[in-house]
């Protein structure tokens, strides 16, 4: 079977050694470019919790001055994975979806508590400070890193990519799902994707991607990944 990620390649690296061990060709597109934004100085100790929504709020925070065994609540498995390699100790994840995770919040974290600390990119798909603070917590975002649409791609890629339209293709967010939108229609692909499957992390995800004509779209968790091949 024949596999396309497009996350950044150190996102999905081990994913992508997993299914070729399993006998599957695996190509990789990246279709965002993150950078890391500067921010203003942390007092960590005036807050009570951190929340994380993706792995790359970690990657690009300061992490000299953290108390590791404050509360982390992670939007998801790989973000708690990520939290727990870069020394926190107390995480919490809930089910890839902001909307569980601002549940999971309210389930085990007091409103009288100190502060909650919300460390996220530029772009958010849900604005869980302002629906926190709806509930009555007291919340501060901070922004440290930034998410744009790659524009480079190798055309030896591109003319194999069209050659060899993949099986199955993950796409994990919305920024991602209008990244690939874009390279599609400037590499004028509209129309060879009906035999591919298309794996989505939620709804506003895969409607992006919906003027395309996809075999399938399945909607999946990050974690998920080879479990839905199975399905297929």
């Amino acid at each position: 079977m024949h596999i396309l990620l497009t996350r950044p390649l150190e996102d999905c690296l081990e994913m992508i050694l997993k299914l070729k061990s399993l006998g599957h060709r695996v190509s990789h597109l990246p279709l965002l470019v993150i950078e890391k934004m500067n921010y203003e100085k942390i007092d960590f100790f005036e807050y009570g919790a951190i929340i994380f929504t993706s792995a790359n709020s970690i990657k690009f925070l300061d992490l000299n001055e953290i108390e590791k065994n404050i509360i982390c609540f992670c939007v998801g498995d790989m973000t708690e994975k990520k939290a727990r390699m870069a020394g926190f100790q107390n995480t919490i994840a809930a089910e890839g979806r902001v909307s569980n995770l601002k549940e999971l919040i309210i389930q085990n974290y007091e409103i009288n508590n100190k502060p909650l600390l919300y460390i996220s990119g530029e772009l958010i798909s849900s604005d869980l400070d302002q629906q926190l603070s709806n509930e009555g917590y007291k919340i501060k975002r901070i922004i440290n890193y930034r998410v744009s649409h790659n524009q480079k791609f190798d055309e030896n890629f591109i003319k194999d990519l069209k050659n060899n339209i993949p099986n199955i293709v993950y796409v994990y967010s919305q920024n991602s799902a209008s990244s690939l939108l874009n390279f599609i229609k400037i590499h004028q692909m509209e129309k060879i994707w009906m035999d591919t499957n298309l794996m989505c992390i939620g709804e506003k995800t895969s409607s992006i991607l919906n003027e395309i004509k996809w075999k399938k779209i399945f909607l999946f968790n990050p974690g998920e990944e080879e479990f839905l091949l199975y399905k297929i």
